[in-house]
Order: C-alpha cells, then structure tokens, then sequence
C-alpha cells in the first residue's frame, strides 16, 4: 500500500518581501480604523429606534458590541463608523430590454443608517452621507 503526503504544501507565489508589505499595510489600515471619531448615530430605517450589533473586522481584534439609538452622539472607531454607513438594501426596477424581454435590475440604494461625523467630512466613507427619500403617491396597474 503506498502512503501519500497529505501535508499542505505552502503557496509560493508571494514572496515574503511582498507578505511583508501586505502585513504593514494592513497593520497601518488596523490602525486607522482604530481611531476614534465622534458623530451622531441617524437610524433611517426605525426614526427614533434602537439598534445593536456585534463587530469584528481583523483577525486580532476582539468582537464588540455596538447599541445606537437615533439621533444620540457617539465616539466610536473609525472601522465601525464606515461599517454603518455601508448598511443599505437594494430597489429594484423592472421593464423590459431593446428585445422586448423582462428585464430587472437595481434601480437605487437606501440607507438603513448612518454615522455622520462631527469632527470633520474628508474621511473617506464617512462624508457624503445625503440619502434620498423616495415616496410612491400612485400606484398604477396595467
């Protein structure tokens, strides 16, 4: 009976320079999400509601609980404000294509939530928080 090496062979196609490279990136992306920053929490979907979440983005990072309630001033890292500001869900059009046949797809994004900062609004993913309400009067069925 012949035995084989199960043993993983490790992936060579990184050299360690670069391993070493894409560790302090991540470390100096670590850090920055790290930061704290001080805004207000607004909760789009639930006006006045409550929220609570677990977070954990890096592997050494502990996982945290989050609780926000609308309207309410937070100091929290920069990661977990990005975090809630990426909390959106899909509306979707329908019609039809040059062929005639049905065709859907996503028409626009509504925010859940957002965290808008008060320190100051060049933080990438933090600043352009203008979210549009869209309201339907009349229903029309053909």
């Amino acid at each position: 009976m012949e035995q084989k090496n199960l043993t993983k062979k490790r992936n060579n196609r990184t050299s360690d320079a670069t391993r070493d490279e894409m560790a302090k990136k991540l470390k100096i992306e670590r850090d920055k999400d790290r930061e704290m920053v001080k805004g207000v929490f607004k909760y789009y979907e639930v006006p006045g509601g409550r929220v609570d979440f677990c977070f954990k983005k890096y592997e050494e990072d502990p996982v945290e609980k989050y609780e926000f309630i609308d309207g309410h001033v937070y100091t929290i890292p920069l990661g977990v404000a990005k975090h809630v500001n990426t909390r959106k869900y899909p509306i979707h059009e329908y019609g039809r294509n040059e062929d005639g046949s049905p065709l859907q797809r996503i028409g626009q994004y509504v925010s859940r939530m957002a965290f808008q900062s008060l320190e100051f609004m060049d933080i990438e993913g933090l600043g352009d928080n203008i979210n549009r309400i869209t309201t339907v009067e009349h229903v029309i069925t053909r």
